[in-house]
């Protein structure tokens, strides 16, 4: 048997659900702001521009000299990437002033050998985020992929 205050207790319940998931997202949110405060936070992205000349198998990177970062791609990944899809590779937090960032990227070059590219990237980094991408990008006059390197103004 049903009583009348069931359907008040049941909106009632579910204000306090969204209220719920409303302040996980707010916990969310400020957790990433306290781990990773603009004035420390650098991001670095990596993409595949058409990959016709170099097929992706991993990639490396260091920023002043220490590994941050590595990621070994499967075929569905690589295909995600070369279809315009991005990744977030790096997170983390540097001290203001001057840093180095190096990439590698190993793989199969367009005659099917093994081949690697790699780019030296040196950034300034100030009080604001700073987010770096590192697009493989195909080379069509030398028919050769080579890295790219962005810093996104935001």
């Amino acid at each position: 048997m049903k009583t009348a205050d069931e359907p008040e207790l049941a909106t009632e319940l579910e204000k306090i659900k969204q209220q719920v998931i409303q302040l996980n997202r707010d916990l969310f949110v400020l957790e990433e702001d306290l781990l990773f405060p603009a004035s420390t936070q650098v991001s670095v992205f990596v993409s595949v521009d058409v990959g016709r000349f170099f097929k992706l198998d991993s990639v490396e990177v260091k920023i002043n000299g220490k590994n941050v970062a590595g990621f070994l791609y499967t075929d569905r990944q690589r295909f995600a990437l070369e279809q315009g899809g991005i990744q977030r590779l790096y997170q983390g937090n540097l001290k203001e002033g001057e840093h180095e960032l190096t990439a590698i990227f190993t793989g199969v070059d367009a005659d099917n050998r093994d081949a690697k590219r790699a780019a030296v990237y040196t950034f300034e980094k100030d009080d604001e985020a700073i987010m770096i991408e590192l697009k493989l990008q195909d080379n069509s006059q030398d028919y050769r992929a080579e890295v790219v390197v962005d810093e996104w103004v935001l």
